[in-house]
């Protein structure tokens, strides 16, 4: 099992991310101010309320109370582990996470040994398979069948692309060496089991074409057959690891080869992603012998703000164009587009690349129908328009379709076009439009803000000073640790730590230091303490006239306490003398 990911990394990983240019990647931002705003991904709303601030690197909803660092966002939206979290971070700026050699690693959340030992099986069956299409006896009639579809050896490699041979049980007899390995063969569909009980290898004699998540990890294997009967192409079942409705063919390769992904081509086979790249078209993706889902778009729109949809221009592929165009509006938000490139009959992306060539096919995808083409040429080809009762009939098509854009310009201008073929002189409004209008004498707008400012405690207000500069720590080194934990004010303790922290870390900023904290019992207290705001002014002497506070508010307490214990007994020598200098420090 690999070891702990080292902390100093974790810290240079949060100095070098940009929390606005991750989260933006994933939920288009306005700028607000010196702030970025948008609508939580966290939970439904109509009115932006959350609030990402660059200055320090932290994002907090005043809805629903979501906040923390771009390490948090990952863990929240994806719904990782803390260290998925991290290496999903890392892959964003193109680093490797280092681990600790000889650490004692954290205990593994439940079944999380179990998916790791999955995706180790599914990565070593991927480099069977490579092998079997070099040094099976058959494996040059595989080579053979890719080299006249055109591959060369440099793009099968990149791709991991390998053979399954004709044998019944070679995937078996190689990895099912046990029952508790048959087993997990048998749960991740490499192999299946009839119902004489007898078992065999799920894929057999095909092309392989291992497919992998966002991470890169294998976690299924598209099969193309090469001749003879059977189905085209044979894909993974669903399995623990293996979702296909919300995984993408060549999505990790393309994210690999791009640091940002100006547009993204979705086709409808392997071998068209694989055609594409070879000819530097290498930002196509393809379903998994699904309709393109929801879970695609949303996926996609995480990684780019446009998205070509390639289909064969026949009647199936233009149903399926339709299914795709109903499953990304609920996902268009303004600046998202979806377009549409209809292929000439017989042709899909693999063979037409191959005649016209990359220049040609990016000019052609730069021709692509936009989504509000395709969407009312497609209506007006049905309902034809030209009567009243024909115009209600396409209004009536169209605006429960239109309700689901969340994007309020995009709607706005479709809206308008709706307006256009319907003949209608005041723009279409959308149900939510009119119930809007309905309620505006009802309705307040609630502008999100920093709540009011409290009073702060001393303790508090030198928390929240190192939160947001951590370098006053080092700045003031009379101030030590031991002299804040002798106050035994509460929450000194917090305060101790954080000075630790920040004394170590000067150069840090905030939300580095509280990732220190994740599992400390405070972290949560200090997560919220980072989202007030400060205000500009002198930050350290604020600093030092809050613990010259507490030093005062701690020299009468404790004067007062002698004072009190003199009344009802005798104190002692080293009572009075602490008295007394007590009574010549505060009269300082």
């Amino acid at each position: 099992m690999k070891g702990r990911i080292p902390r100093s990394f974790i810290d240079d990983l949060l100095a070098r991310a940009d929390i606005v240019e991750l989260i933006d990647s994933y939920v288009p931002l306005k700028k607000a101010g010196r702030n970025y705003q948008a609508c939580c991904p966290f939970h439904n709303e109509k009115t932006p309320s959350f609030s990402v601030a660059p200055d320090k690197q932290f994002y907090h909803c005043f809805g629903c109370g979501a906040h923390g660092n771009a390490i948090s966002f990952l863990m929240e939206y994806e719904r990782l582990e803390f260290p998925e979290a991290i290496e999903e971070l890392a892959n964003f700026y193109k680093l490797e996470v280092p681990r600790e050699e000889g650490s004692r690693p954290s205990r593994p959340a439940p079944n999380k040994a179990q998916l790791e030992d999955d995706y180790s099986l599914m990565e070593n069956v991927t480099r069977f398979f490579s092998h079997q299409l070099k040094h099976h006896s058959k494996g040059s009639e595989a080579i053979e069948y890719l080299k006249n579809r055109g591959l060369t050896g440099e793009v099968v490699k990149a791709f991991g692309i390998g053979y399954a041979p004709p044998e019944w049980d070679a995937v078996l007899s190689q990895f099912g060496k046990s029952t508790g390995a048959k087993q997990q063969l048998l749960a991740l569909k490499l192999v299946n089991q009839n119902d004489n009980g007898r078992q065999y290898d799920f894929f057999r004699e095909r092309i392989m074409f291992p497919i992998r998540d966002k991470r890169g990890r294998v976690i299924g294997f598209g099969g193309r057959i090469m001749a003879g009967d059977g189905p085209k192409y044979l894909n993974s079942p669903e399995t623990r690891i293996f979702h296909k409705g919300s995984e993408l063919y060549g999505l990790y390769q393309a994210k690999q080869n791009h640091r940002k992904l100006e547009k993204v081509i979705i086709v409808e086979g392997y071998m068209d992603v694989v055609s594409l790249a070879q000819f530097g078209i290498d930002y196509a993706v393809a379903s998994l012998g699904t309709a393109t889902t929801p879970e695609h778009v949303q996926q996609l729109f995480r990684n780019t703000k446009e998205i070509v949809c390639c289909y064969d221009g026949d009647r199936a592929g233009r149903e399926a164009a339709w299914r795709a165009l109903e499953n990304a509006l609920p996902h268009l938000k303004d600046g998202c587009q979806i377009k549409f490139l209809f292929l000439p009959d017989g042709e899909d992306p693999d063979t037409l690349v191959r005649q016209i060539g990359k220049e040609e096919f990016e000019s052609r995808l730069t021709q692509a129908k936009p989504l509000s083409q395709f969407f009312f040429d497609n209506l007006v080809e049905q309902y034809r328009a030209g009567s009243l009762e024909e115009k209600a009939a396409l209004k009536a098509a169209a605006l429960p379709l239109l309700e689901k854009v969340p994007g309020e310009q995009t709607k706005k201008m479709l809206l308008q076009q709706l307006a256009r073929f319907t003949g209608e002189q005041d723009q279409v409004r959308s149900q939510q439009d009119i119930e809007a209008a309905n309620n505006a004498q009802k309705t307040k707008f609630v502008e999100y803000k920093t709540p009011a400012t409290v009073k702060q405690s001393p303790i508090r207000m030198m928390i929240r000073l190192l939160l947001a500069q951590p370098s006053i720590a080092s700045e003031c080194l009379e101030i030590t640790d031991t002299a804040i934990a002798q106050l035994s004010e509460p929450g000194s303790d917090l305060l101790v730590d954080l000075w630790r922290e920040s004394v170590n870390t000067p150069d840090a900023h905030g939300s580095q230091i509280v990732e220190r904290f994740r599992e400390h019992p405070n972290f949560r207290h200090l997560s919220k303490l980072l989202v007030e705001e400060m205000p500009e002014k002198d930050r350290v002497k604020e600093y030092r006239a809050c613990f010259a506070t507490l030093i005062n508010s701690h020299i009468k307490s404790r004067m007062d306490t002698l004072l009190a214990k003199s009344q009802v007994a005798t104190l002692t020598l080293e009572e009075k003398q602490e008295l007394v200098a007590l009574s010549r420090a505060g009269a300082k």
